[in-house]
């Protein structure tokens, strides 16, 4: 970690995490091992992101001009996943394992695929997950 990077109270990073410059990650958060936190990147309250997932900040390489990732409060974010600079993931929303992100999220959706599309709700996710626990 560098330059202004903020990380919020009982915030978690994992094992070989890279947390870059400029970043702010809110409270209450945890990013997995391997996960790459590009400088830019906001992060709000109550995230998840799975291990090795990647927030990019160059949509065009090599450019001079970036422009971060920012997931908003709750959102999950799977193993695997990348999702192109500029893009807002919304409030509550899922991204899938292995999804490549490369339009905004909705708030309270779940996008899988490649490119990520969304697939249902977060209520059906938040469902499906409970079921599974039962």
């Amino acid at each position: 970690m560098g330059g202004d990077t903020s990380i919020g109270d009982n915030t978690k990073i994992g094992s070989l995490a890279h947390v870059d410059y400029n970043v702010v990650i809110g409270k209450d958060c945890k990013v997995e091992g391997l996960a790459y936190i590009a400088p830019l990147s906001r992060i709000g309250d109550n995230v998840f992101i799975g291990p090795a997932a990647v927030l990019t900040n160059d949509p065009y390489p090599l450019s001079d001009r970036m422009i971060g990732v920012t997931v908003e409060e709750g959102s999950i974010i799977c193993a695997r996943a990348v999702i192109k600079a500029g893009i807002t993931v919304g409030k509550n929303s899922v991204v899938g394992m292995g999804a490549v992100v490369t339009k905004d999220v909705p708030p309270n959706s779940v996008v899988i695929g490649v490119p990520a599309k969304v697939a249902y709700t977060r209520d059906e996710y938040e469902r499906k997950r409970l079921a599974w626990n039962q």
